[in-house]
């Protein structure tokens, strides 16, 4: 009997990639979303009004590919009280009836490997097939090469962005973020771009907070101290108050001019983006002139 399972992820990610050559190579039917982001994200709003836009384009992602026998999910990272971030897998059912069976998988790495072959064994009952198959895919479950982004741009203070990583990592959810950025005249750079290993290092001193709240500590941490960086911005899904209060503490304790904006597909408000980008335009050296990749010299 064929077996047919839906891939979620952010478009273009190599981890999309690794699990969909390692279900291929097992002779697994792959389920991609095909449609365009507005449609996908307009579906999630019509099933899940009330809540972040996040989930609601995960969620129209989920019904476009909904009839697999599996759907495949990306791993969230939760902070305090963030009951999607800790159990999307199983919260999702309970308010959409007739999905299939929901699973969370790592992005990448060892974790990844051991989870591809677990799945794999229970798909196909065939140890021999599955262990061809992650050799074949194994190169691709290697993490990108890691380079520090561009730290200083010509006469554009610089801002370091935190948020969801589901959100900022998204091309159609960070969008509009980028773009105001841009416009406003600023550097934006996403704690996403930043080498993982380098924030995961600095995520460990933070002990048993969760796994969301380390990896923006990491982040920030990493990059604060830098002289480039001019401002931190905190952004968060609309509705999602999980991650606002999270990111609210975050800025009461910020070392450098900091902003806390909810963001959402289409939306008009940038108040606190503007208020920050006035702020830093009327601080920063009319004389900066510097790029740089990295550590400043």
């Amino acid at each position: 009997m064929s077996v047919k399972v839906g891939l979620i992820g952010v478009s273009g990610a190599r981890p999309l990639e690794f699990w969909a050559a390692f279900l291929r190579e097992l002779g697994v039917e792959v389920a991609l979303s095909t449609l365009p982001p507005q449609e996908l994200y307009a579906l999630g709003q019509e099933s899940l009004p009330n809540e972040a836009a996040h989930l609601q384009y995960l969620l129209g992602r989920v019904l476009e590919v909904q009839r697999s026998d599996l759907i495949l999910l990306p791993a969230w990272q939760p902070v305090e009280l963030d009951a999607w971030g800790e159990a999307l897998a199983e919260l999702l059912p309970r308010r959409i009836s007739g999905l299939p069976a929901l699973q969370v998988v790592p992005d990448d790495g060892p974790a990844a490997l051991s989870a591809a072959g677990e799945l794999g064994q229970r798909l196909t009952h065939n140890p021999g097939l599955v262990r061809l198959a992650l050799d074949r895919v194994r190169p691709r479950s290697q993490p990108e090469k890691e380079a520090m982004p561009l730290l200083s741009v010509a006469s554009r203070p610089t801002v370091l962005v935190l948020g969801p990583p589901a959100v900022l990592a998204d091309p159609f959810l960070s969008g509009p973020l980028r773009e105001n950025l841009e416009a406003l005249g600023l550097h934006g750079v996403f704690a996403t771009d930043l080498p993982a290993s380098q924030v995961q290092e600095r995520a460990e001193r933070f002990g048993d907070a969760p796994a969301g709240q380390r990896w923006l500590n990491g982040a920030q941490g990493l990059l604060e101290g830098k002289s480039a960086v001019g401002g931190l911005l905190y952004v968060y899904p609309e509705r999602d108050v999980a991650w606002e209060r999270a990111l609210a503490r975050m800025a009461k304790k910020a070392r450098k001019p900091s902003a806390v904006q909810a963001i959402e597909p289409g939306q008009t408000d940038w108040k606190a983006l503007d208020a920050l980008a006035r702020k830093l335009s009327a601080t920063a050296p009319s004389s900066r002139v510097a790029e740089s990749r990295g550590e400043e010299a």
